[in-house]
């Protein structure tokens, strides 16, 4: 509607190319806010989607060229996506998937998820085992997510008593993760934790 009344307004906007290209545009969907991103590793490849709502938002992932099929998995997840990465932890020919959200407001609190390709076979979602509280001390959001050669890596700014949310003073605390199989399934357990 917005485009079509401003063509009227401007007639020298009303020449058949012109009007093509705006009747075009105003058939698209608005990408405005929204994540979308494809990723590819060892034949698969993966879209993924969300039109990060600021409250109760989902996440889509279509996968392409798993054994067992490619029906997409949509998931609700915390915060607003905005990142995601592929790579193979183990080595085992078979990626992983890893997603990363962030929470509107000046905390910008963060949260990650990840998801195993079983073989090539199905997507599973990956357990990420949280920090213990000690380990937490001085977490005020700002996290920070990585994949780093054969590790997953968490990091976060260290905030002092009175620090303000700007100035964090206490440097900087890092997880290393390890993805390793469990009982249920994969699980990316704190190998290492280390302040700087």
């Amino acid at each position: 509607m917005i485009l079509r009344l401003f063509v009227c307004q401007y007639p020298t906007m009303k020449s058949p190319l012109m009007l093509l290209i705006f009747s075009i545009l105003a058939t698209l969907p608005l990408q405005a806010g929204g994540f979308s991103q494809k990723l590819e590793m060892n034949g698969l490849s993966f879209t993924i989607s969300s039109s990060n709502k600021a409250e109760g938002n989902t996440v889509t992932i279509k996968p392409h060229g798993l054994k067992n099929g490619d029906a997409p998995i949509t998931q609700s997840v915390e915060g607003e996506v905005s990142k995601v990465e592929i790579a193979d932890l183990d080595g085992d020919g078979s990626p992983e998937l890893f997603l990363y959200t962030t929470s509107p407001g000046s905390g910008s609190y963060g949260k990650a998820y990840a998801w195993s390709t079983n073989g090539k076979k199905v997507l599973t979602e990956i357990f990420i085992k949280p920090p213990e509280n000690k380990d937490l001390s001085g977490y005020m959001g700002h996290d920070e997510f990585a994949v780093i050669e054969s590790s997953f890596a968490r990091r976060f700014p260290v905030y002092k008593k009175g620090d303000p949310n700007s100035t964090p003073k206490g440097g900087w605390r890092q997880f290393q993760y390890k993805l390793k199989p469990g009982e249920a399934g994969w699980i990316l357990w704190i190998k290492r934790v280390d302040s700087f």
